[in-house]
């Protein structure tokens, strides 16, 4: 039976001639291979050549990611992983073990990544940083009010038409993810800015509308993509000064946090924002230490 390192080369050799892998990509493996013999020597107080292969036990590999999460980011310690159930996976192939230490071993949950968000004043200064004259600000400025009134996906917002609008109630039909139907409010602001816009069309689209009955159009007449939104944002973000990278959907997250703060009730967002899942809308939500001692100030009975 191969000792480890002698394991660990063996592989190491497969990674170029079979997998044709990378330098970069076959150090990695390599190095977290080897991390993990060291750590292996030292839990089970041996010298080099008595670790084998088929003596690693899934208790190991586990004391192993208990090490790493000490001091490392769990995306870190996944990759590690990762590189362990390769090696052992290959070991199988070569037969030199019967069972595989690593297969039932379930990498840590990545840390959920929040979109970035905007304060109130931020958002302001956004919409304040659009309205101008020409039919290019004019669609803009009511494509970011819609966007923050409310509270779309940037792919609801360019799919919207205009028979899903309705100024007199003040309500938008919005088709969501799996093509679901939602209703959701809709701003005064946002309504005289999409009328603004409405009047402007013609302008805007001087050889003729194509998408007909598309709300937000390019010049050409076809309706935007979601990429050209972005695109736009990121123009008035700067025109903005606003120090952070801001996403249409770090604007959706903006109107979540905005009305949570404001002692909005959660499964109303969770309507609002289209999402089927009351676990989904918690991470959209980003109340931070301040807000939070304040409302247990003003609500607890036995705060003071």
């Amino acid at each position: 039976m191969l000792d480890w390192e002698e394991a660990v080369q063996e592989f190491e050799r497969s990674l170029v001639a079979e997998r044709n892998a990378s330098p970069h990509t076959v150090r990695a493996y390599v190095a977290d291979l080897r991390q993990f013999a060291t750590f292996l020597r030292e839990r089970k107080e041996t010298d080099s050549g008595a670790t084998r292969v088929d003596a690693v036990e899934r208790d190991d590999v586990r004391a192993f990611l208990a090490h790493l999460l000490a001091g490392h980011r769990k995306t870190s310690v996944a990759r590690k992983l990762s590189s362990l159930k390769t090696f052992f996976r290959f070991a199988r192939q070569r037969r030199w073990l019967e069972h595989d230490p690593v297969s039932v071993v379930q990498a840590p949950r990545k840390e959920q990544q929040l979109p970035n968000h905007l304060t109130v004043d931020d958002v302001f200064r956004l919409l304040d940083a659009v309205p101008g004259d020409g039919p290019v600000r004019v669609r803009d400025a009511a494509m970011f009010e819609v966007l923050y009134s409310c509270g779309l996906r940037v792919s609801e917002l360019v799919g919207l038409n205009w028979e899903d609008i309705d100024g007199a109630l003040e309500l938008v039909r919005v088709r969501g993810k799996g093509n679901k139907e939602r209703i959701v409010p809709i701003g005064r602001k946002a309504l005289a800015a999409l009328e603004r816009h409405r009047a402007q069309i013609g302008q805007l689209c001087r050889r003729g509308v194509r998408d007909v009955g598309a709300v937000f159009l390019n010049r050409s007449g076809r309706r935007l993509t979601t990429r050209s939104v972005a695109r736009r944002l990121e123009y008035y973000v700067r025109a903005a000064g606003l120090a952070t990278k801001v996403s249409p959907h770090a604007v959706r997250h903006s109107f979540a946090t905005h009305l949570l703060n404001a002692g909005a009730d959660l499964r109303a967002i969770q309507e609002l924002l289209g999402h089927a899942s009351l676990s989904t809308t918690q991470r959209y939500t980003h109340l931070n230490l301040d807000h939070l001692m304040r409302v247990y100030d003003k609500s607890h009975p036995r705060a003071g």
